[in-house]
């Protein structure tokens, strides 16, 4: 049987894409550098230097506001009947029940940041994708339901690349709307897992794009560049919906 697996997932890759796999760095092909910042641009650019939203997600509300290099992100839940808010900023984070000051461990403000980073990251992609600690590399093209790709492949520096600097992620670029139709990663957390992400219902709020996504998980080891071909033949696993509500410019 892992035998099985293991020559169907050569026969996606070759079937799913083509064998165009070029370093951003060569002279003949495509710059991954210069695809990326073309999706930034479509999915907001500029925009995104000064861009103050709020926006719901799984019952908790979320901001966040960029100015410059500098930005402040927050969350605010209840439970309880307790309101708590956090919030992340260039200098550190800061944590509030009901008005009141609680004071945090580095190992809290940590987690609790990396909670609040990781939803806001989501949900402005590719904005970071400019950051110096990110490595592009352009890797191929395919065609996912009939629309044309290019496919980027991200890895992370250790210094600047966050907690979990070596995920790995695979963009999907439609050569058409230079938006990120789809995109995947893989991690070694928790005994490790692979996603792929199918974005639906884009729309454009006040000059930057907002997509929910539907979220799949495969098979731990399975390679990303073979996730389109597994999706097209629905042999992914849905796990959930990633979805923004009430998105606002304040």
């Amino acid at each position: 049987m892992y035998r099985f697996i293991i020559i169907l997932f050569v026969s996606l890759s070759l079937a799913s894409c083509k064998t165009n796999k070029m370093d951003k760095d060569s002279s003949s092909g495509p710059s991954a550098e210069k695809i990326i910042l073309e999706a930034i641009q479509a999915h907001g650019g500029d925009k995104y230097k000064t861009a103050n939203y709020s926006f719901t997600f799984r019952k908790k509300q979320y901001t966040f506001q960029n100015t410059g290099v500098n930005y402040k992100y927050s969350v605010t839940s209840e439970r309880d009947g307790k309101v708590t808010k956090d919030v992340m900023f260039n200098e550190g984070m800061t944590r509030h029940i009901d008005d009141v000051s609680i004071p945090l461990s580095k190992t809290e403000q940590s987690r609790y940041s990396q909670g609040v980073n990781s939803v806001i990251y989501f949900a402005t992609l590719p904005h970071k994708l400019k950051d110096k600690s990110v490595n592009k590399k352009y890797i191929g093209e395919t065609t996912i339901k009939n629309k044309d790709y290019h496919i980027i492949e991200v890895s992370f520096d250790e210094e600047g690349g966050g907690k979990d600097h070596d995920d790995q992620y695979h963009y999907w670029v439609n050569k058409d709307t230079k938006l990120i139709d789809y995109f995947a990663y893989n991690y070694t957390v928790n005994n490790g897992g692979v996603r792929f992400r199918s974005a639906y219902n884009s729309r454009n709020v006040d000059g930057i794009i907002f997509q929910d996504y539907i979220n799949f998980k495969a098979p731990v080891g399975t390679p990303l560049i073979n996730l389109p071909g597994l999706y097209e033949m629905d042999k992914l696993t849905q796990l959930s919906l990633i979805e923004t509500a009430d998105i606002q410019k304040i």
